[in-house]
């Protein structure tokens, strides 16, 4: 398929290496810019980079499919049906409810692990382990097979895990949802590594601009999520046309 957008184009063709891109959501949305990478090309010098050069919340973002072979819940529904002290009240007014979350209607937060082979879960190599482990999890829950997050995981860790909606970029155009829509369009498995870009002197979201910059600066190709939503759109449209 011949993809219309030569930003998106260069993405995918650097998601396929495995390479590193950022990913912009939009102006009217969270207006940042994450790091994107393979969740299995993860490497403790890419964990590295994304802390240092990044500073957000280092995250897995997975595809519905998988995370639904996985039993991964919403961390909204465990608090929502957590019964402690013969109720659990208080765990249940914690739940995000309509209004709550500025620029969404709910989150798309999971469970938080560690690979039952990390010491700590935090450092570089450990979260690296976690996050290449899950994606070839993903991988095999993708391709049919029997899984067991519990085999090699244990929880609460120090990787959050995200489920991305159903309809990825149609139902919700989070960076979750583009990135795994970019997952698909590379055809690579659907776990992506992401974190995002904070300015260290405002300690607000980096700026476009400067994300720009630093992705001319560093060599990575730097995409927008309305292209990328505008392509994903296009391909399912071919996929779903009838073969002449």
């Amino acid at each position: 398929m011949e993809i219309p957008n030569n930003n998106v184009n260069q993405a995918i063709d650097s998601l396929k290496k495995g390479e590193m891109i950022l990913l912009f959501d939009s102006e009217d949305r969270e207006g940042e810019t994450d790091f994107v990478i393979p969740a299995t090309n993860t490497t403790p010098e890419y964990i590295y980079q994304m802390r240092k050069d990044g500073g957000g919340l280092i995250c897995v973002a997975i595809h519905p499919t998988a995370a639904q072979k996985l039993d991964l819940p919403f961390y909204a529904d465990i608090l929502r049906h957590t019964e402690l002290n013969g109720n659990g009240k208080t765990l249940k007014k914690l739940v995000e409810k309509q209004g709550d979350i500025p620029y969404d209607s709910k989150s798309s937060f999971s469970l938080w692990v560690n690979h039952r082979d990390t010491f700590t879960g935090i450092s570089d190599r450990d979260r690296a382990l976690t996050i290449t482990q899950m994606g070839n999890l993903v991988q095999d829950a993708m391709n049919g097979k029997e899984v067991d997050i519990s085999y090699k995981f244990r929880s609460p860790g120090h990787v959050s895990l995200l489920r991305a909606a159903e309809g990825l970029a149609n139902e919700r155009t989070g960076q979750t949802e583009l990135s795994v829509a970019l997952a698909h369009l590379a055809k690579i498995t659907p776990a992506m590594a992401i974190c995002e870009m904070l300015n260290g002197s405002t300690g607000l979201a980096l700026s476009k601009a400067d994300a720009q910059k630093y992705a001319n600066e560093h060599g990575l190709v730097f995409v927008e999520g309305k292209d990328v939503i505008h392509v994903f759109n296009s391909s399912l449209n071919q996929e779903t046309q009838p073969s002449q």
